[in-house]
């Protein structure tokens, strides 16, 4: 049931929009409360927004909420969407993002929303891809080789359009023509960093552009924090490839961490800075991974995507006891050696060196020499 207010109730503010409308009512408050404002959620979440906006209006609550009223207008924010091809997505709707809903009362009052991907249905098999905006070289290769890989299994690729980790990642999705979502701290009509303008436009074409905050808003220090929250949750596993002790990937980890999200990271050199902050996650209990079979490997129902262990190379000796290989040890490269030689160098009587010296010669390894056996060729 949809609520309303009272017809008569005064309109302060110079308000001229529909207040009792429900889509503009929770668009106004993306733009009156500031992401990260729990007192607002709450509110929000407990009697709805066109009753808590009621509130307001009528002079009730912290006067933070009413600074903002009077350049409030959903309906311009709105058309400014809609020239840039854009949607806005409420709760309860058909598109909105279920994993966005384990947030409880944190979760935003709306999303505005770019590009032609459908939220519900790409973020339900997907991973965040985060990571440190001074990465390595190695740090953006294997970046780039998650996104792309996950892409390529199906797996939408979330990060948050930062220079580094974030932008390998979205590049390496774009690359296979995969899904990938940018999160962003501002608003959908602008770009941040402005290096990366080429790229959420990009995103904005082929995947989905995302924010809780209205067009038009700036990025801020607490919007990027917060951001990480929506990233963590409208992901399956958040993997963090290069992060250093203080690096923001771990808030999204944390976040992650905090509404049950399974955590992975990236391991690196210990003596990188780059990798502090994921060697300890993989110390206290995060996932490590390697490739992006392995993270499709916690992304997918248990059990039914399990990644190859990977093999070296199978040895010449591989399959031998530990007779035969002593045998083989003891075996000269040059001229051959009696069976009287071999059973004093390896310890084995002359039996045991004849029967090993049997096992050899079938595996080609051992080769009769006159009276005596050497090795058949270099190992």
């Amino acid at each position: 049931m949809q609520e309303s207010l009272s017809p008569d109730l005064p309109r302060p503010f110079g308000i001229t929009w529909d207040a009792a409308d429900e889509l503009l009512a929770r668009l106004a408050w993306s733009r009156i409360a500031e992401p990260g404002d729990h007192q607002a959620y709450g509110r929000v979440d407990g009697v709805g927004p066109v009753a808590a906006l009621a509130e307001v209006l009528a002079g009730s609550g912290p006067a933070r909420w009413r600074v903002r009223l009077p350049d409030v207008d959903p309906r311009r924010d709105l058309e400014i969407l809609r020239r840039l091809g854009g949607r806005a997505v409420l709760p309860g709707s058909p598109e909105w993002p279920s994993g966005l809903d384990d947030l409880g009362p944190e979760r935003p009052f709306c999303l505005w929303v770019r590009g032609p991907l459908r939220l519900r249905e790409t973020t339900k098999v997907s991973a965040a891809v985060v990571g440190c905006r001074a990465s390595t070289h190695y740090g953006d290769h294997v970046a780039g080789e998650l996104g792309a890989g996950c892409a390529d299994r199906g797996i939408s690729v979330v990060s948050g359009a930062a220079y580094g980790i974030d932008g390998a990642a979205h590049r390496g999705a774009l690359a296979v023509g995969g899904p990938t979502v940018a999160v962003l701290a501002c608003g959908v009509d602008r770009a941040y960093p402005r290096g990366h303008e080429d790229l959420v436009a990009r995103i904005a074409v082929e995947g989905a552009v995302v924010s809780e905050v209205p067009p038009g808003s700036a990025p801020t220090r607490w919007r990027f924090l917060e951001r990480n929250r929506l990233i963590a949750a409208m992901s399956t596993v958040t993997v963090v490839v290069e992060a250093a002790h203080r690096s923001g990937s771990l808030n999204t980890a944390r976040r992650g961490m905090s509404i049950g999200r399974t955590i992975a990271a990236v391991p690196g050199a210990v003596t990188s800075s780059a990798s502090t902050g994921c060697n300890q996650l993989i110390r206290d209990g995060a996932v490590c991974v390697t490739d992006a079979a392995e993270v499709a490997e916690l992304v997918a129902p248990m059990g039914e995507c399990l990644a190859e262990r990977p093999e070296g190379r199978p040895a010449a000796y591989d399959g031998l006891n530990p007779a035969e290989l002593r045998v083989l040890d003891a075996l000269p490269m040059g001229h051959g050696a009696p069976v009287g030689s071999l059973a004093k160098v390896c310890g084995l009587s002359a039996p045991e060196v004849l029967a090993g010296l049997g096992r050899l010669d079938l595996a080609g390894l051992a080769r009769r020499d006159g009276a005596g056996w050497r090795r058949a060729h270099r190992l």
